[in-house]
């Protein structure tokens, strides 16, 4: 299943100790990026990332500390011998100054290919070259400029089960069929539906990321349940929650409110502002509000 790390936890611009957040999720040999900012080819090669594996890149807003890395990243996507296209989703209006960063890449050996998202209603498609059962889900975030928030939900076929297979009289020829949610008919005229071999559904897998926005009370149910949600926290200290608040960005603490109503299995703050040198002095309280919060790393890795 997949394999996650965040680049980097800072916003508004790296730092020498801190890249810029972007997330990398790898699954079966293909990965999905969200956002990339200044330095994000250099991140990923700090971390041993496979670039040559990005079949998709998901963009939150065009925000300089979210986009600018593109040129750099193409180039670098360029020379690990791609020729097939690139996918990049992003808010239908940010779609003319994202592409625009192209104009300095010059000639590229694959074709990218922008697909434009509602920023005011949520929107929900199939990521079919990551994996069929991969659904991505967005949110609309309130920001200073069109923003979205995603969801990654990895579906799992359910258990197979193949004595049920074996009594039926079905061919193992035609087990994998079933058990990929098709039918099958045998010589006799027999009909089987994957539901006549297979048990109980799994429980999927489920990857929610905000940043930037104010502390919406609905990104609580676009986050429920999930397995990792990561979640921007500017600054620990409540004074500036106002502050924070008139820019469109949240604290430490409201990520931490968001994950506990959310009923998150684990939280990982990212997007800390550049004035925050130690994000972690506010870890035991923050624990307090989210006892499932991590005060991430650049680097910081999960495999679900």
């Amino acid at each position: 299943m997949p394999d996650i790390c965040l680049l980097g936890t800072g916003g508004m611009l790296p730092l020498k100790s801190r890249f810029l957040t972007s997330l990398y999720v790898e699954h079966n040999g293909h990965a999905l990026l969200i956002d990339c900012g200044e330095g994000t080819q250099v991140a990923a090669g700090v971390h041993d990332l496979k670039m040559s594996r990005i079949d998709t890149l998901l963009i939150t807003h065009e925000h300089a500390d979210h986009v600018t890395g593109l040129p750099g990243l193409l180039l670098s996507i360029g020379n690990c011998s791609r020729n097939q296209p690139l996918d990049i989703y992003l808010p239908e209006k940010c779609i003319k100054n994202v592409s625009s960063l192209m104009a300095v890449c010059g000639y590229l050996p694959y074709e990218v290919v922008f697909h434009g998202l509602s920023a005011e209603e949520p929107t929900s498609f199939i990521a079919e070259k990551i994996d069929s059962m991969l659904t991505v889900d967005t949110i609309p975030l309130k920001h200073g400029t069109p923003c979205l928030g995603y969801r990654l939900t990895f579906s799992k076929k359910p258990v197979f089960l193949p004595e049920k297979a074996k009594q039926l009289g079905i061919p193992v020829n035609m087990w994998k069929l079933l058990h990929s949610g098709e039918s099958v008919t045998l010589p006799d005229g027999k009909t089987f539906t994957s539901a006549d071999v297979t048990g109980d559904a799994k429980p999927p897998i489920k990857i929610t990321y905000v940043t930037d926005s104010l502390p919406l009370p609905e990104i609580a149910d676009f986050a429920k349940d999930s397995d990792l949600f990561i979640c921007e926290g500017m600054y620990g200290d409540i004074e500036k929650k106002s502050s924070m608040n008139d820019k469109g960005h949240m604290l430490m603490q409201d990520a931490c409110e968001i994950a506990k109503n959310a009923d998150a299995k684990r939280l990982w703050l990212t997007h800390y502002s550049p004035a925050m040198e130690a994000p972690q002095d506010y870890e035991q309280e923050l624990k307090e509000i989210f006892s499932g919060v991590v005060v991430s790393k650049d680097g910081e890795r999960i495999s679900l």
